[in-house]
């Protein structure tokens, strides 16, 4: 899908939550990751945070991010499984006003090639809140990986044709 050179890049403040009981900073490679993506690409890192598989703390977290003017997009990474533990479906169940359906179902249909069937145990999730963007990954390196270099990367720049995400931001609290 093409870049247009000719318009001008617009940067994404973009927040990310890691999502997990065990990760602290030192040892957050996911979300590194994703950090690392986003720089590179020219967005700004709005926030970032670490936080425990716990639905009442995610919507927390996520519903501060949503009411801050200074996030456009928040990207989690982790609980996005099927144990006991993964419930960040379910927090973005109880905040998201739209689903972006199609964002788990392109995550896994790109997740397959790089792990096969193994991806069907994944609930990559998206939606908006209240004019903020919100994507769920998976933990892994991996994931995080084929999810910014495969949907995000491009969706989230504003020169992508023939549409992406940033051009609807201005429209996404319209009633």
């Amino acid at each position: 899908m093409p870049i247009d050179t000719d318009l001008p890049f617009l940067p994404v403040r973009i927040a990310i939550l890691t999502i997990s009981d065990s990760r602290t900073p030192a040892d957050d490679r996911s979300g590194d990751t994703l950090v690392e993506r986003l720089e590179t690409a020219g967005h700004i890192l709005a926030d970032r945070a670490i936080g425990r598989d716990d639905v009442a703390a995610i919507v927390a977290r996520l519903e501060r991010w949503i009411d801050d003017p200074q996030v456009d997009c928040v990207i989690t990474t982790g609980g996005t499984g099927v144990t006991g533990r993964d419930v960040t479906p379910e927090a973005f169940d109880r905040v998201c006003e739209k689903r972006i359906e199609g964002f788990g179902e392109l995550f896994r249909w790109l997740s397959y090639r790089t792990i096969g069937t193994s991806t069907i145990q994944s609930r990559a999730t998206a939606g908006v809140a209240r004019g903020t963007y919100l994507f769920a990954l998976p933990g892994s390196t991996g994931a995080c990986r084929d999810g910014w270099d495969g949907i995000l990367a491009t969706q989230l720049d504003s020169r992508h044709r023939p549409c992406n995400f940033v051009e609807l931001m201005p429209r996404l609290k319209e009633r």
